[in-house]
């Protein structure tokens, strides 16, 4: 079992703060010292993970830190294999369940959207950007739809299905998107809701609480949350940070109102959902900021936002005062996932991709756009499909002029970002050459060294023998 952390803070107990510096600081301490207790109690979780485990299955996995529990992992029912990196977290209470995820790999994206076809979903949220701090985060599982006809159709040939861009919805940060699923056996198709949070950066929080609730609010008007259609797919890059942190301060709020605020102890819903999928809130100021969205949401929900806000508060200050624990190192580090990966992007049979970058604040500026088209995958085709209907000679209505103008600009961005990643991805490749260089280098050196070892040896031992004859 790993090893309990020690957690400490900082701050002096005899600064001149005034009183709201002592309040802010004594409210960051019990969050620090919160996360240290969640985490050491959730080692008790000995739950299997056997099955990512096997040697069949190691290359579907993004990180070798993060694996789906054995009791709670969805199982394919078609495809190659029936093994996705994947949890079914089921939240009783609060009539809610959420299927987490990674962000698919080349090799996964199929599964993935098989995944989203058996289990009858009707929505994605993706809270990453495939790429974040020049790092790929997250395969081009969905096409893009640059222009009407061009890219606009992907099909999953090892599973049986094409995913068609249908449309999307832009706003200042986060893009709603509606995708065809059609399973090429039978020809039924589904329309899937695609909302992606695009300015949450990893091991960080969004910009603030009001931006994240109105997006929640977004997705729960959709429906997509309801018990009558499957589980929303989460995922961010690992599935645990971002990911959990939706699905915490969702089924907190539904609990607020239906039972009230004294109904919720964040802390063991938090607890309780880590039974279904490991590492679920990574960083102190991702539960800082689940509170802070909860408090929000509260006050809409609630008139007595004074009360409100206190509730939370006491059951922070109970969560750490009524354990006792050594307090000796510095606030633990960023979750060790970062530290367990291999590094390389460079093509799609590398199945783990360098996220190595530490994003503890939200961006200054917006992330980089999206690659202009998907990588190619194994068992993928990309076709191209063309809308019915022509274009008049008439003059373009402000809107269309509006409509190309988004088109225009979003090629431009996705170009620009295409670059990017052909640059990064050469970068790779001379390191990972220059490394296999060195192996070809030494290896013979070694060998011969190896051989010249054995043979003074065994001149030595015949000298010594003959010797002895004589």
């Amino acid at each position: 079992m790993a090893e309990k952390v020690k957690c400490s803070w900082g701050g002096s107990d005899n600064d001149g703060d005034d009183q709201g510096t002592s309040k802010k600081t004594a409210r960051r301490d019990n969050v620090v010292e919160a996360i240290c207790l969640i985490r050491n109690e959730s080692l008790n979780n000995d739950y299997a993970a056997s099955e990512a485990r096997k040697s069949q299955n190691k290359n579907l996995n993004r990180y070798r830190d993060v694996y789906p529990y054995d009791h709670s992992r969805v199982v394919l029912s078609k495809g190659p294999c029936d093994y996705i990196n994947a949890n079914l977290v089921t939240m009783e209470k609060a009539h809610r369940r959420y299927i987490l995820t990674q962000g698919p790999l080349p090799q996964t994206a199929g599964h993935f959207w098989l995944m989203v076809w058996e289990q009858n979903c009707k929505a994605v949220l993706m809270l990453n950007r495939i790429i974040e701090k020049n790092q790929v985060k997250c395969h081009q599982y969905w096409p893009l739809g640059t222009e009407p006809g061009v890219n606009d159709v992907m099909v999953m040939t090892d599973v049986g299905l094409k995913v068609q861009y249908i449309s999307e919805t832009e706003a200042s940060y986060y893009t709603t998107r509606i995708l065809r699923l059609t399973e090429l056996e039978s020809g039924s198709s589904r329309d899937i809701l695609h909302f992606h949070y695009t300015t949450w950066p990893d091991f960080g929080v969004p910009q603030s609480p009001t931006a994240f609730l109105h997006f929640l609010m977004v997705v729960r008007e959709s429906g997509a949350l309801d018990e009558n259609v499957g589980p929303p797919v989460v995922h961010c890059s690992a599935g645990i940070g971002r990911s959990g942190t939706f699905c915490l301060v969702d089924s907190c709020l539904v609990l607020i109102e239906e039972n009230g605020v004294d109904s919720v102890n964040v802390r063991e819903i938090l607890l309780d959902m880590r039974r279904y999928r490991m590492g679920l809130i990574q960083t102190p100021d991702q539960l800082r900021f689940s509170y802070q969205a909860i408090i929000e949401g509260a006050k809409k929900l609630l008139s007595d936002t004074n009360n409100t806000q206190n509730s939370f508060e006491i059951e922070l200050e109970a969560v750490t005062t009524n354990h006792t624990t050594d307090y000796e190192e510095p606030p633990p580090p960023l979750p060790p996932r970062d530290a367990s990966l291999v590094h390389s992007c460079s093509s799609i049979n590398n199945h783990v991709s360098p996220l190595l970058c530490d994003e503890t604040h939200p961006p200054d500026k917006p992330l980089p756009p999206l690659p202009s088209e998907p990588p190619s995958s194994p068992n993928t085709a990309d076709s191209v499909s063309s809308d019915e209907g022509s274009i008049g000679a008439t003059s373009p209505s402000p809107s269309e002029r509006e409509s190309s103008l988004r088109h225009r600009n979003r090629a431009e961005r996705t170009k620009r970002l295409e670059e990017q990643v052909k640059d990064i991805k050469r970068k790779q490749k001379a390191a990972e050459s220059w490394q296999q260089w060195k192996r070809s280098l030494f290896q013979p050196l070694t060998i011969g060294i190896g051989v010249g070892v054995i043979l003074i040896g065994g001149g030595l031992w015949a000298s010594s023998y003959f010797s002895h004859k004589v």
